[in-house]
């Protein structure tokens, strides 16, 4: 019986320690992840990967939270080896990919925070698609993510 349990409890920590995904048609979401942010940090990020398993296109028109004032999209762009954040309006989501959002491509920047998230934390961030419609997602907090994050 005592190992019954433990195997449960071990079960119920390795389900729980594993991001979620949430699929919404052709649309599916990986595993919305951002870091523990320092309460005097301005903004917070937020990673995912979105997969397009559809035949069609679809393009990401924008996000938003209850954490934040505001939810941006943004995008690293290269010029003359300079990196810099810019902002988009939509990310395109071409049909039968994967597109990742990661610190050094797309990402999501959370401004004006209501709270600063903390690790072991969830918040709902919803993600809006052209053609698939609003999808709500619950993001995780972690202390430091690891190398691979979406």
């Amino acid at each position: 019986m005592r190992n019954t349990i433990l195997i449960g409890l071990l079960l119920t920590t390795l389900n729980t320690a594993q991001s979620a995904d949430y699929p919404l048609g052709s649309v599916q979401v990986l595993a919305p992840q951002s870091r523990e942010t320092a309460p005097v940090a301005p903004t917070a990020v937020v990673y995912f990967t979105v997969r397009n398993a559809g035949p069609q296109a679809d393009r990401l028109l924008g996000v938003d939270t209850p954490l934040a004032g505001r939810a941006q999209l943004h995008a690293m762009a290269s010029d003359d080896g300079a990196m810099s954040m810019q902002r988009v309006s939509s990310v395109e989501l071409p049909a039968g990919s994967d597109t990742r959002f990661t610190n050094r491509g797309y990402h999501v920047m959370l401004l004006d925070l209501a709270r600063h998230p903390r690790e072991g934390e969830q918040f709902p961030l919803t993600l809006h698609f052209e053609k698939a419609g609003d999808l709500q997602v619950q993001v995780e907090v972690h202390r430091d993510l690891p190398e691979s994050s979406p």
